[in-house]
């Protein structure tokens, strides 16, 4: 037994240090310019935002029309979509690194589109769930295989560029889904919005066909099996950079995601002009999209990790701030704007930039090890929001004060990663 563990400690050394390798190329040949590249990326992450915002105005037509009896199950028609989003990324990292990237992205846009279809069809809201937990499935693949696609064309600054890039894109969709659905409902019946939602997809998976390059090359792919699922596993939780920024993504996406909960509340029970709140969710989202583009510009000049470890000092400054005005009973619509702006859009910096420190060193490795950091990230912001949601209480001063904890949490996560040495020019 001794004289086998140094042999097997060995072998693992060595897989690890074959994991942790930069990729030989940045690019590969054949692929769109830079442009279309970013745009269709980002296309297709919208298409998982666009089955959620989308919905939110037909939620309570769908509960008349299918006779639902507990106005709160109408949630369940965009939290078992959630579901779905984060339980499927495992599912598809693996096959896109045993399949090829193309193949299985084309391919699970392709069964969102046959979903949505047989949503739009049913009469059953029992079997509208189960519908909206297999597209959720389905359309995980824009998200996991997309951050492949990336990670395989591009490192370093460049890789956290097309992300910012192509985050600004994708912040259309939370701005203009919900008008988007108001807008059909107002012509048509809610089965449409399905409907929509699959000519979309279908577009969207015929322009990857026509243009997307296939950028995992034969000799790289490896069949799945649990031994190396196993490995990969043990790598993503044991590289201080995969696993310590994954976790800051998840504290800091599920304040997000409570906020987003939080807001009909919020306008309804403090403000008491619930008729405001669609402008002040699509200004604070505009705010990500600056930031965003902001950091796309920046990025290459000041590095990846003095961009999002500043901001993300500067988002707990902000939240404290914002936590003792609302405290000292200040807060108004407009200092909420203001404030809750300034927060969404340092929490853009940090999350971008550290999607991209988080996936570094795992390229050999990119569609699996994305995958396991999605459902870390997609499955704790879930429970994290979830928390936060139900400790309100009518008051202000939680949601900044959520978001503060939430802000600490990350900052020790990422000094924890880096032994302390945050503000270096990386």
């Amino acid at each position: 037994m001794e004289l086998h563990f140094p042999l097997a400690l060995a072998k693992q050394s060595a897989y690890i240090r074959r994991m942790s390798a930069p990729p030989e190329t940045s690019a590969a040949p054949g692929k769109p310019h830079f442009a279309e590249f970013v745009t269709l990326i980002a296309s297709l992450m919208a298409l998982g935002a666009l089955g959620i915002d989308s919905m939110l105005p037909a939620l309570p037509i769908i509960g008349a029309d299918l006779h639902v009896q507990v106005e709160n199950h109408l949630q369940w028609i965009v939290s078992i979509y959630f579901l779905g989003m984060g339980i499927g990324q495992l599912f598809f990292g693996v096959m896109s690194d045993w399949l090829g990237r193309k193949r299985v992205l084309i391919g699970g846009v392709l069964l969102f589109v046959v979903f949505g279809l047989i949503a739009a069809a049913t009469q059953n809201f029992a079997f509208l769930l189960v519908i909206r937990l297999l597209q959720g499935l389905a359309v995980a693949t824009t998200g996991v295989v997309t951050r492949s696609l990336i990670r395989d064309l591009y490192s370093g600054p460049q890789m956290a560029k097309v992300m910012s890039i192509s985050f600004v894109v994708f912040l259309l969709v939370p701005i203009l889904a919900p008008s988007l659905g108001q807008l059909v409902l107002t012509f048509l019946p809610w089965r449409a919005i399905f409907l929509i939602m699959a000519g979309l997809g279908l577009a969207t998976a015929i322009w990857a066909w026509l243009r997307l390059p296939e950028t995992l090359q034969p000799a790289d792919r490896r069949r799945p099996d649990l031994a190396h699922l196993k490995r990969v596993a043990y790598f993503v939780v044991t590289e201080p950079g995969s696993i310590f920024y994954a976790f800051a993504i998840t504290f800091l996406i599920g304040s997000l995601l409570a906020y987003v909960a939080l807001m009909p509340q919020i306008f309804k029970d403090v403000f008491h002009k619930p008729h405001l709140m669609a402008g002040v969710f699509a200004a604070c989202a505009a705010s990500m999209g600056v930031a965003s583009a902001l950091n796309a510009f920046l990025v290459e000049r000041l590095g990846v990790k003095r961009i999002s470890h500043t901001a993300l000092t500067a988002f707990i400054v902000v939240t404290a701030i914002h936590l003792a005005w609302a405290l000292a009973g200040l807060e108004t619509i407009v200092s909420f704007l203001i404030l809750q702006s300034l927060t969404m859009g340092l929490m853009s910096l940090s999350t971008s930039n550290f999607s991209a420190v988080a996936m570094e060193k795992v390229g050999h490795v990119a569609g699996t090890a994305a995958s396991l950091q999605g459902v870390i990230t997609t499955v704790g912001a879930a429970i994290v929001s979830g928390l936060i949601g139900n400790g309100w209480t009518g008051h202000i001063y939680w949601l900044p004060l959520a978001a503060l904890g939430c802000g600490i949490i990350a900052l020790s996560l990422v000094a924890i990663s880096e032994k302390g040495k945050l503000y270096r020019n990386t």
